[in-house]
């Protein structure tokens, strides 16, 4: 009994090791089937991968997942979206299809694993016009093999042999591609290594499928982490199995994928390097097709056939595909160890049979040197080009990509509002006039145009021309003959002369209409207590037209606004910017008329619209809560506020003209330039040395005389006296001024520079407020009120009425910060941009409504992919800035420019589809930009041409509108005496090109494709 008590636990832990033990051998069984066919994890991956979806659906997507990083996804610009979207809804775009994921693509996501889908190896920028005809595309990378078959299979061997060799083994159908066991250890080694600080590009550490899960999406392209291992690994596991269970074809996918896209550093001229032909032409000026037919033939020839050409070709593939283990230092300075590298593969390739001995020899004699970069390469600016750079800048700045190298890489097709045939033509035609006989022939010479003696190559003609549609206002055409990249219409400010008169008319009428409001259907009784002040003139002309005509609309006001008469004459001074200014007509047949405000736009006379801008100016001033209407007060506190702040305004200016001329110049420089001004009287000069230099002793003060006195004038002198005499303590600094003869802020900065050397503008100004009060002293005193106080004041409030006119005329597209305070503004004085005119035009046009600018009508992002978006431009109601009566008012003027003004060259030319002449209205304007010289006393001297510009701005029956210019910039621009009778004539000749658009029936055309499901697994 004892004994079989001993031997009963033997028999059971026996019989349990031997059943362990048979588990044991199962186990390993399976392990040993599992890792050597993948099956259970294909049936199990693949069932995933056939819930794995996307489909595109109308509106915004609540499932759609974007990437956050990764080399291939922010190149793709699938990182950017989330923003983009945010951006161009601002904009007035909405997102009207996006891609909807199915839920186990979103759980997958959700769970940490990059998105699962077939990728695309090559993607760009594609623009098209509105009539859906291909503006510009960009491939990138720009070579690939089409398909697996396309591959030359020398090159596809060398391929896996140093990389993944067991990837295309056809009698694994099932196996997992992303992972093979012996190499897993390995790449646990790695990580180790990269910890450790040893390099992170360790060879043969993951499969060909994990590799491309890490250069794509990885951050920065690397494995940072056991989870990012552990990521790229499960992601490429169930990418493996989307069209199946057999994974055969999906391997050649994965050999394919990496050909055409492995990361390979950066080339000086090109950027950033992927795939095997992208990098054969960066690194080795190699043709792709050539190289790729050349190891087509010496795979077909025998071993004994092989060429120089094709060994050359054969050992720059290996050296491409060998440096992907560390590009940046492969293909840079180890360039020297690649080809060591690539010897020693030669020789194992041959051994292993993936070449032949005789490839192998001739590569190993094969020289592949590496061209230099191209630094030196002259780059040349090609006009039709033109339209694709200035489409690419202005969609890099609406989605706020940084550089247009970044923006042609996105994944991006878009439908621009250009008509580019229409596009092209003009700007065909424009490039014409440089010929003399073109020139003729578009009626370019004769009186107010060109002469024949001018440079006709010279002279730039713009055109823009855009489209009035309930999105907006749609830009059709946008050219020039200028072989630069410069953009006159919306890149410089231009002198475009009487074109201000337009935008002092529609003011003017803006003001008509918001007095009208504001006094209309009130009883004359009520009308007749307005205090209205004596110099509101426009005030008191709606007022008494009112108690006239108690039922009048606006719209007959206006029309009278219109005709209101204003004298021409040139015999009055004006008391405007500052001092007193005198003005002329263009025509002295205009001189002493008293005309309409309508005939004044019509034959742009200058004196009619300067003395409407001082009625405008003197609204602001004085209407009931105008800026000026405190000056009644004698006693008002006002007064002293305002010379105290035209004393700080005024000291500001002097302050930053003596600081350009100081500034770059050091301590002696400055007192030089100083001391010569000076008379040499010994007074004077130690007047100015002590001013600057109060703390310096009387050896350096006799040092500085006698640099510029003779020696006799500074022996008779008493030094210490002088030292004492004009001590700073002794006068304040208009005194000191006073005797140097040097304005006393130009002399205090002079001081303030010596102990502070390093001050900037801004720091000077702050430190003199006090300084800029105590030297208009003279200003604020009562004595001097009728001398002076009076016409600095009326500056100060005609500057506080032009800040308000600004602001009007901003509200109606004028494109820079402030006015010139001058009447002179009404005729152009203040500048302008022809884009800018336009779209005054526009709104004109438009009614009284502000219709954003439209350039971009579709946006189609990443089709084909589970970011898939699709966003378009929506209709918009615009901002109204006047009523509509103001709008028709300022067309009919506009209509008379060209039915009998300026512009009459234009009446009955353009007409529609039936014969029918179309309206045409506009307004032209002419300016010549100089260069004021002065002398050291501040007198001009002369000027100097800068350019000459003349424009004519236009709209065209009721859904076009635009501006044309003709430009010449340069010394020589006072040759050239064209008016804006130029580009009213070259209008008149573009008629045949321009009329097709014009007739065209309203409407876009339809977005560029249709978005279509697509399936993560193909299926």
């Amino acid at each position: 009994m004892q004994n079989k008590r001993r031997i009963l636990p033997r028999i059971v832990l026996l019989v349990l090791s031997a059943g362990l033990l048979i588990v044991g051998i199962v186990v390993v069984k399976f392990v040993r089937e599992e890792v050597e066919t993948s099956r259970y994890q294909a049936r199990y991956l693949s069932g995933i991968s056939k819930q794995l979806s996307f489909k595109v659906e109308k509106g915004p997507s609540s499932s759609i997942r974007y990437p956050e990083y990764g080399p291939y996804d922010q190149r793709m610009g699938y990182t950017l979206l989330p923003e983009a979207v945010e951006k161009m809804t601002k904009a007035g775009f909405s997102v009207t299809a996006q891609a909807v994921s199915s839920p186990m693509l979103t759980q997958l996501i959700d769970d940490g694993l990059f998105a699962i889908y077939h990728e695309k190896t090559q993607a760009g920028l594609k623009i098209f016009d509105q009539t859906n005809q291909l503006i510009f595309s960009n491939t990138y990378p720009n070579h690939g093999y089409p398909n697996f078959e396309a591959i030359p299979p020398v090159v596809l061997y060398t391929l896996l042999f140093i990389e993944n060799r067991e990837l295309l083994n056809e009698s694994k159908v099932t196996v997992n591609p992303a992972v093979e066991w012996d190499r897993l250890g390995y790449a646990s080694l790695q990580m180790v290594a990269h910890k450790l600080g040893v390099d992170k590009n360790v060879p043969g550490g993951s499969t060909l499928a994990t590799q491309i899960e890490k250069y794509r999406h990885s951050p920065n392209g690397y494995t940072n982490s056991v989870v990012d291992k552990f990521r790229q690994m499960g992601s490429a596991s169930i990418r493996a199995y989307l069209k199946g269970p057999d994974t055969r074809e999906m391997r050649r996918e994965i050999a394919l994928s990496y050909l055409n896209s492995m990361p390979l550093s950066a080339a000086p001229k090109v950027g950033e390097v992927h795939g095997l032909g992208d990098g054969l032409a960066a690194w080795f000026g190699a043709n792709f097709d050539e190289v790729n037919n050349l190891l087509r033939a010496a795979t077909q020839n025998s071993a004994e056939s092989v060429t120089d050409q094709q060994a050359i070709a054969y050992r720059q593939v290996l050296c491409i595909l060998l440096s992907q283990r560390r590009p940046s230092y492969f293909l840079g300075p180890g360039y020297n160890a690649l080809q060591t590298l690539a010897n020693s593969y030669l020789r194992l390739l041959a051994d292993a049979g993936v070449i032949s001995a005789a490839l192998r020899d001739r590569a190993l004699q094969a020289e592949t040197i590496k061209p230099l970069p191209a630094d030196s390469m002259p780059t040349q600016f090609v006009s039709e080009k033109k339209t694709q750079a200035v489409l690419r800048t202005r969609l890099a700045q609406a989605l706020n990509v940084k550089t247009i190298y970044d923006l042609d890489r996105l994944d991006l097709t878009v439908k621009t509002t250009i008509d580019y045939n229409t596009q092209q033509a003009v700007a065909a035609e424009l490039r014409k006039l440089s010929d003399p006989e073109e020139a003729r022939a578009a009626g370019a010479f004769g009186e107010r145009r060109l002469n024949e003696n001018v440079d006709l190559s010279r002279v730039v003609y713009s055109l823009m021309l855009f489209e009035k549609t309930p999105k907006g206002n749609f830009l059709r055409v946008q050219t020039d003959n200028l072989d630069q990249p410069l953009d006159i219409n919306e890149g410089i400010r231009l002198d475009l002369g009487s074109t201000s008169k337009l935008r002092t008319m529609v003011l003017y009428l803006q003001l008509v209409a918001e007095i009208y409001q504001q006094y209309q259907g009130k009883p004359v009784a009520e009308l007749n207590k307005v205090a209205l002040h004596p110099r509101d003139y426009l005030s008191a002309w709606v007022i008494t037209q009112l108690k006239a005509q108690p039922k009048i609309d606006l719209q007959t006001l206006l029309d009278q606004a219109l005709d209101r008469k204003y004298s021409a004459s040139p015999g009055e001074y004006f008391f405007t910017g500052g001092g007193l200014h005198h003005f002329n007509n263009f025509k002295r047949s205009d001189d002493y008329q008293i005309m309409s405000v309508r005939h004044a736009l019509r034959d742009s006379v200058n004196l009619v619209f300067i003395r409407l801008m001082r009625d405008i100016v003197y609204h602001y001033q004085y209407k009931p809560d105008g800026v000026a209407r405190w000056l009644d007060d004698p006693e008002s506190p006002k007064r002293q506020e305002y010379l105290e702040r035209f004393a700080d305004r005024e000291g500001q200016v002097y302050l930053g003209r003596f600081y350009a001329k100081a500034q770059g110049k050091n301590a002696k420089e400055r007192l030089d330039m100083l001391a010569k001004r000076v008379w040499l009287k010994s007074s004077r000069l130690t007047m100015l040395y002590r001013a600057i230099y109060p703390d310096h002793d009387v050896d350096q003060l006799n040092k500085f005389l006698r640099a510029y006195l003779p020696k006799q004038i500074v022996d008779k002198e008493d030094i210490y006296s002088l030292y004492d005499k004009y001590s700073p303590e002794n006068f304040d600094l208009q005194d000191q001024g006073y005797i140097t003869k040097i304005h006393p802020l130009e002399l205090w900065l002079a001081g303030y520079l010596a102990k502070h050397p390093q001050a900037t503008r801004e720091e000077a100004v702050a430190a003199s407020a006090q300084q800029r009060l105590d030297v208009y002293r003279w200003l604020l005193k009562n004595k001097k009120k009728k001398a002076g106080q009076q016409h600095r004041i009326m500056s100060m409030l005609e500057a506080e009425a032009f800040q308000q006119i600004h602001k009007a005329w901003k509200q109606v597209g004028y494109p820079f910060g402030r006015l010139t305070p001058s009447y002179a503004t009404s005729i152009g004085a203040s500048g302008d941009r022809p884009a800018a005119l336009a779209e005054l035009v526009g709104i004109i046009l438009n009614d009284g409504v502000r219709m954003p600018t439209v350039r971009f009508e579709n946006l189609h992002f990443a089709e084909g992919t589970p970011y898939e978006t699709v966003l378009d431009k929506t209709p918009n109601k615009g901002q109204r800035v006047f009523p509509p009566e103001v709008a028709i008012a300022a067309r009919s003027a506009m209509l008379g420019v060209v039915e009998g003004g300026t512009a009459a060259r234009l009446k009955d030319v353009y007409t529609d589809n039936e014969g029918k002449f179309i309206p045409v209205g506009g307004k032209t304007g002419t300016g010549d930009h100089r260069k004021l010289m002065f002398n050291a006393r501040g007198h001009m001297i002369g000027s100097q041409f800068i350019s000459r510009a003349a424009v004519f701005t236009f709209y065209m029956g009721e859904r076009y509108f635009g501006v044309f210019t003709a430009y010449v910039s340069g010394k020589d621009a006072g040759k050239y005496n064209f008016t804006s009778s130029l580009p009213v004539q070259i209008v008149r000749f573009l008629k045949p090109t321009l009329t097709p658009l014009l007739n065209r029936p309203a409407g876009g055309g339809n977005t560029l494709s249709e978005p279509k499901v697509a399936l993560a697994s193909g299926q």
